[in-house]
């Protein structure tokens, strides 16, 4: 009772923040206000003096436009911290950003946090996290895989003992999991994601077309004209032809993307199929009736839900607002720390009063 009423007077005093530490965005919620902040996981810094420059959107412009000693990274690539230092740097940035522009009144203390990460992160990975956190000025840290974080997000029952099964689909990595009880049953996670399917197009585009388009011209295609079914779509591809080296532009279908995609797709089937064969049966047959659900980006792609459906002989179903699941899976934690316990990877010790 003594320790609820002391988080309660903390809380009053200071902000809740949680953080979903994507591969391709970083988002940020706010308790009381939901999520307030939403920019690329990129960072920008002097290779000459070390020094941050940018980070977020002001970063993700630099892009392809820097001189040599500027140098623009994604500290997380398929779903690992590849760069701590430039990844706490991005932390704290989150933090300070949002005590800046979204603090309380009256703030006496520093914030709790959650943090949601990638799947089987590691512990040397999630102390940098914490440390990052706690050297932002976090009071608390608590860290949470993002499979179990968009489960709790998109309000499925975690807790239960009766199985849910969940594939996040995010930019870096796909993350397939098996919850119960408060805990992952049976997981895998694989390098297939968003990222994955942008290069699959721009490949295609290459090899098919001789047109080279950029990042962001994949992942329109994939999300405007892409489709897993036989769907017609159409849509216009503006490039570099690789023979004159002259601007060019040509149409494409959802032929044209699903072929590109095929590949990748077939390995998520794959993976999906192995999780749900290694899953132990009784908790596999409280799924017959629950399916799957779909979480991340990955989720909007046209009639995936349909193909994951038809190979696995399951329901399958896109949560509510699958982009957010995982940052409103941190802000629903915030809410009742002690209820969600079991579902936390690792929580930090009480840090630093800030007052």
């Amino acid at each position: 009772m003594f320790n609820k009423l002391k988080e309660n007077f903390f809380s009053f005093f200071s902000n809740d923040i949680g953080i979903d530490l994507g591969t391709a965005n970083a988002l940020v919620y706010i308790k009381g206000l939901g999520v307030v902040i939403d920019e690329p996981s990129t960072v920008a810094y002097n290779n000459k003096t070390g020094t941050i420059i940018a980070v977020g959107f002001s970063a993700k412009e630099m892009v392809g436009r820097t001189p040599e000693h500027i140098t623009t990274e994604r500290p997380i690539i398929d779903g690992v911290i590849s760069n701590f230092e430039i990844a706490g740097e991005m932390i704290a940035y989150l933090i300070n950003k949002a005590e800046k522009e979204y603090k309380k009144k009256f703030v006496l203390f520093g914030p709790r946090v959650v943090i949601g990460v990638p799947s089987g992160i590691t512990n040397v990975e999630a102390r940098a996290v914490r440390d990052a956190a706690i050297d932002a000025g976090a009071r608390k840290v608590y860290i949470v895989e993002e499979p179990m974080a968009a489960a709790i997000g998109s309000e499925l029952p975690v807790k239960h003992a009766r199985g849910t099964i969940i594939v996040d689909i995010g930019g870096g990595t796909t993350d397939i999991a098996v919850i119960a009880l408060g805990g992952v049953v049976n997981s895998k996670k694989i390098v297939i994601a968003g990222d994955r399917f942008n290069r699959d197009i721009e490949d295609y585009m290459k090899e098919k077309f001789r047109l080279l388009i950029g990042e962001n011209t994949a992942e329109m295609l994939k999300l405007n004209v892409g489709s897993v079914t036989k769907r017609d779509r159409k849509g216009i591809a503006k490039g570099r032809d690789l023979v004159s080296g002259l601007a060019r532009e040509v149409e494409v279908t959802s032929v044209d993307i699903k072929a590109a995609m095929k590949s990748s797709i077939d390995a998520l089937l794959e993976a999906i199929r192995e999780v749900i064969e290694t899953t132990p049966p009784e908790v596999l047959s409280d799924s017959i009736d629950n399916g799957i659900y779909l979480s991340g980006g990955g989720a909007l792609i046209d009639g995936l839900h349909l193909l994951i459906s038809k190979q696995t002989k399951l329901p399958v179903h896109v949560v509510d607002d699958p982009l957010m699941a995982v940052v409103n899976g941190t802000g629903i934690i915030l809410e009742d720390v002690n209820f969600y316990k079991e579902t936390i990877l690792s929580e930090e010790n009480e840090g630093p009063i800030i007052i």
